[in-house]
């Protein structure tokens, strides 16, 4: 067995998504995603704490794309154009090659409840740092909620459908139509 060839975290990921998404979830141990690339269950175990983690491994990163965007933006933005400077930065993660790979991620996460739960544990943390990162700018409560939760939202819609089957356009082409969507619900309600 190749234990310490580079790249074991990247292959673990790749197996365990296809592992998922053909036998399921549940039905997949870290022992069977180790061994489908050569490696030992301790190896899996250096990499992650447990199967679920292969799926969120990167949250940090994700969650620091948002925060470039918000350091990112003139200093004189509105919080709304903050979050947009941090939506354009976090959307620049997902390029139009990662989308069938998000979308087995997806469909892996949509069928597990407790994944699902994961996902929105994962997107509210990230809204606390957007707020946290918009407070730090000087933005009072509650607009940096409003505008970190808004962002937030405004992304997983746009997210949701990057994924659909017949969706040609960017992410982040998506994620500027859904802001604008919801700025002009905003200015009607005005």
């Amino acid at each position: 067995m190749t234990r310490w060839a580079p790249g074991a975290a990247e292959r673990l990921q790749e197996a365990a998504l296809e592992l998922f998404a053909t036998h399921g979830f549940e039905q997949t141990t870290a022992t069977d995603i180790a061994q489908s690339v050569g490696l030992t269950e301790r190896t899996f175990y250096r990499h992650f704490s447990d199967k679920r983690e292969v799926l969120f491994h990167n949250q940090h990163l994700f969650t620091q794309a948002f925060l470039a965007g918000v350091e990112a933006a003139p200093p004189d933005a509105s919080p709304i154009e903050i979050v947009a400077c941090a939506l354009r930065s976090a959307t620049s993660f997902f390029p139009d090659e990662r989308r069938h790979h998000s979308r087995t991620r997806q469909s892996v996460i949509d069928q597990n409840p407790a994944l699902q739960e994961r996902e929105r544990h994962k997107l509210a943390t990230l809204a606390e740092a957007v707020a946290g990162a918009l407070r730090a700018r000087g933005v009072d409560e509650p607009a940096a909620t409003l505008a970190a939760e808004s962002g937030v939202t405004v992304f997983k819609i746009a997210f949701v459908q990057w994924l659909r089957e017949d969706e040609q356009r960017s992410l982040a082409a998506l994620a500027e139509d859904m802001l604008r969507e919801l700025l002009a619900l905003t200015r009607d309600q005005a």
